[in-house]
């Protein structure tokens, strides 16, 4: 799961078996079977991957779990299933947590941070990207509730930099979230706003007491996938990844469906350049791994 703090993240690290809510099911033979992906000269677990709207840059983090300091990442693209790894993102990671980048067209980077939020409540940050460095590092505003126990643990910029998909999500005082749905978000003249009809845009998304996080959107933002777990937690709670499609951007998505052909502890779905193609991870003997799926 994108950045969870404390007992949820050791939770769903476990790995468990509760019932996600039901969704229909995109037919076996819509999607390819999930092709493992290499990164060459990096060894550790790999979450969060973020595909450049380019095409020619992975971001990722690494474990988001103690004992390691999870970080960002970045790799170069060789081809569709081998990158080469080019080191941590220098001018952005902190002893605390740095996780989930995603990043716009024009170079904008946007992650999430716990570095600040006992004093700030705030978790998402933006910066500039080039080349391996993040620079002009702050937080986003307009994002976070302003409330104790309201995290946003995920965040998602659309190509043209102009809207933001995130999570807002209600933590109980064990460090396990209640809720987590959906919002989206529209650029101002200084950080972005919450959209006045983001609830009924993400009325199908958001229409379980699961838990719905980890956006990747399309370049042209018609089509949405996201990640889907069961609520409340317990021990072996299983991810689903789901892709809803809408015919404007005015419009509501419709209602999602499980893509079938991934199986197993896969979350974190985005998007490549062709449209086609999404990367996700997917926890493999114990380790978090990246795999591709494409749509034929």
């Amino acid at each position: 799961m994108r950045f969870l703090p404390g007992a949820f993240l050791l939770l769903l690290a476990a790995g468990c078996h509760s019932a996600a809510p039901t969704a229909p099911i995109v037919t076996a033979d819509e999607f390819s079977r999930p092709v493992r992906v290499r990164v060459l000269g990096y060894g550790g677990n790999l979450m969060e991957p973020f595909i450049s709207r380019d095409g020619r840059t992975l971001l990722f983090n690494n474990l988001n779990a103690a004992p390691e300091n999870t970080n960002l990442h970045w790799a170069t693209t060789i081809n569709d299933s081998t990158f080469r790894y080019e080191g941590e993102i220098s001018g952005v990671n902190t002893p605390d947590l740095e996780g989930v980048p995603t990043l716009d067209a024009a170079g904008n980077l946007y992650f999430v941070s716990t570095r600040d939020y006992a004093a700030t409540l705030a978790t998402v940050y933006g910066s500039r990207f080039s080349a391996g460095t993040a620079s002009g590092v702050g937080i986003v505003s307009g994002i976070s509730k302003k409330q104790a126990g309201w995290v946003n643990f995920d965040v998602e910029v659309s190509a043209d930099g102009q809207t933001l998909y995130f999570v807002d999500a209600k933590f109980n005082p064990g460090g396990t979230p209640e809720t987590a749905d959906l919002v989206v978000a529209q650029r101002t003249a200084t950080g972005f706003e919450r959209l006045p009809n983001s609830d009924a845009l993400l009325k199908n998304i958001n229409a379980t007491d699961g838990l719905e996080y980890a956006a990747g959107i399309s370049a042209d933002q018609l089509t949405l996938y996201f990640t889907r777990v069961a609520a409340p937690l317990g021990p072996g709670s299983v991810p689903e990844i789901l892709v809803a499609t809408r015919s404007a951007v005015t419009e509501a998505f419709g209602s999602p469906r499980k893509i079938s052909s991934i199986s197993g502890f896969a979350e974190g779905p985005t998007v490549a350049p062709d449209q086609k193609t999404i990367y996700f991870h997917l926890k493999e003997n114990g380790k978090f791994m990246l795999y591709f799926t494409r749509k034929k």
